[in-house]
């Protein structure tokens, strides 16, 4: 017995401090930042965008993100044993997040696979969206990219990109809609194939293999996005691309959509409310200061986002006046941006092969880490579930091995023709920003009122040596779940059914089969809670009670808790 209990492994903490800001840093500035938050500045207010975007960062971004971060470093518990340790009641919030991050890492890699795609084709001595010549190229195939092109907007109308058709007939092989699923993309399946492989290998020892790989996937984007950036900034045209990303419409901010999607992009950028900064927390030591770490990761964050918008506009700008078109036409986000608008503008630049395999290499980083750090979330968090059976030697990486398998199974059918519909079905619905944000509602109402702020308050204080500014305190009691609520409820209100490319409408069933993908992370909160309380023993409120109780073990000094 006791040789058996000799080979449960340690827990383990961080190398350095290096590696836990590069962790965390590398999680949550991801695609979202290059993709999607200039996109919406442009479109919701340009510079006016800015001011619902700050509310939103210090009501709900960066309380919630030290909230987390101090959930993880105090417990030492992954994302679901931490709520065990603190509010048994409200273990569903661990659960749920956990779903939807399982849900991301089944659909995000798929962009890094098609990243990867791209920066191989960028090899060659020809640019593949750059011409018309190609086998998979129609008749209304036009070559934007070609010098002395003559084009008038019906052409434009009436035509094709060359970018978007290799995007759409060659990458994606696109089908009529998700009842035609068709046959699988080899080269597809191979690029992700190649992308499992590399993230397994990123996290198959624990934070001894994290910690060190983060040195690189952390960095090296910020080398491509600052190379890029000086790239943008000389071409012709870029200063009208950054005064139309930033240009302030002051009456946007009375629109309720703005607010909407400047919420929406803080919970997702700043990774709160899923367990991802609990469980990299997890692995601090308790005397981290974490309450100064997560200011400053929040602010890296949202300056990268800033950045990322002028080397993205600055391109897109060069692109409208090369075509004589306005900006508005080109400007696109998510993976219209990384696939179409891009890689066309990459091939009207001189030395076009260079400027795309840095793009795609930088694409590739950014996303590589929010994927693993995201598989490291729920891996831990199984795991510690379950100690005595998988923190054994040899079980992790078995274990990490068999979450690999069974995600790459699950997404098989988007690396089918069809298979761009299903991957807009997990990322419409599965990873909703209405469900973090439910979450979110919870979280702080727990940790504000149950748990209590005043506790956690002092709990910090013991960790790091210094009392957090009184704004935290109001925020997790008052301000953070109201934002959350009103938020949550104006994106039901504002619901507007999916659609693919403006134009296909998903059948019934898919709409169905997205709303239970949403449903199946928001139930486990208030299912968990109702169940629990049903299955105790005693009177009902000696059962709340019970539930609402941190674990007697849990350090309440730093004295203590050596």
């Amino acid at each position: 017995m006791d040789r058996i209990e000799g080979q449960i492994e340690e827990r383990g903490h961080w190398g350095s401090k290096a590696e836990f800001l590069l962790a965390v840093a590398g999680n949550v500035i991801g695609l979202g930042n290059v993709w999607r938050f200039p996109y919406l500045c442009y479109k919701y207010g340009g510079g006016a965008f800015l001011i619902p975007y700050l509310v939103f960062v210090v009501t709900c971004g960066v309380p919630l993100f030290l909230l987390e971060t101090s959930m993880g470093q105090y417990t030492q518990e992954g994302g679901i044993t931490c709520w065990h340790r603190l509010c048994p009641l409200a273990e569903g919030i661990g659960y749920a997040g956990q779903l939807i991050l399982l849900y991301s890492c089944m659909y995000y890699i798929v962009i890094l696979s098609w990243a990867l795609f791209y920066l191989i084709s960028s090899f060659s001595s020809q640019l593949p969206w750059a011409s018309c010549d190609n086998t998979w190229n129609t008749d209304d195939c036009v070559n934007l990219a070609a010098k002395n092109l003559t084009l008038n907007r019906t052409t434009l109308i009436n035509s094709t990109p060359a970018a978007t058709e290799f995007w759409e007939r060659r990458v994606l092989s696109l089908s009529g809609g998700i009842e035609e699923i068709g046959r699988i993309n080899w080269e597809i399946l191979l690029c992700l194939i190649a992308m499992w492989v590399i993230c397994y290998f990123c996290i198959w020892k624990g934070v001894k293999s994290t910690g060190k790989v983060v040195y690189f996937t952390a960095t090296f984007p910020y080398v491509m996005l600052l190379v890029l950036l000086i790239r943008g900034l000389t071409l012709p045209g870029a200063l009208q691309g950054i005064v139309f990303y930033l240009y302030p419409e002051p009456a946007r901010l009375f629109d309720p959509q703005v607010w909407l999607e400047a919420g929406a992009q803080i919970l997702f950028s700043y990774s709160v409310s899923v367990g991802t900064l609990t469980v990299l927390a997890s692995y601090n030591k308790y005397n981290n200061n974490c309450y100064r770490d997560s200011l400053w990761l929040c602010v890296l964050n949202s300056c990268t986002s800033l950045v990322a918008g002028f080397a993205v506009f600055s391109v897109l700008g060069f692109m409208a006046q090369e075509q004589g078109i306005p900006i508005a036409e080109v400007a696109e986000s998510g993976p219209g941006l990384a696939f179409i608008a891009y890689p066309q503008a990459v091939a009207m630049m001189p030395l076009p092969q260079l400027w795309a395999v840095c793009f795609f290499i930088m694409i590739i980083l950014l996303g590589l880490d929010t994927q693993f750090v995201s598989m490291e979330a729920v891996t831990t968090s199984v795991m510690d579930l379950f100690p005595m059976i998988l923190r054994r030697e040899g079980r992790r990486e078995i274990f990490i091995l068999l979450f690999c398998l069974t995600c790459f199974l699950g997404q098989f059918i988007m690396v089918t023709e069809g298979g761009i519909y299903v991957f807009q079905l997990f990322d419409y619905y599965a990873c909703n920003g209405a469900c973090v944000l439910f979450l979110s509602v919870f979280e702080s109402l727990v940790m504000g009122w149950i748990f209590g702020a005043e506790r956690m308050f002092d709990i910090i204080e013991d960790m790091t040596k210094s009392r957090p500014n009184y704004i935290f305190m109001l925020c997790w009691k008052y301000l953070t779940p109201l934002v959350s609520v009103v938020s949550f409820v104006c994106s039901m209100v504002e619901y507007t059914p999916l659609t693919f490319n403006r134009w296909y409408v998903y059948p019934d069933w898919a709409y169905a089969l997205g709303w239970l993908l949403a449903l199946s992370s928001i139930v486990l909160v208030p299912g968990w809670a109702l169940g629990q309380l049903f299955a105790g023993k005693g009177s009902l409120k000696q059962r709340w009670r019970h539930l609402c109780s941190p674990d007697p073990e849990l350090p309440l000094t730093y004295e203590n808790g050596l």
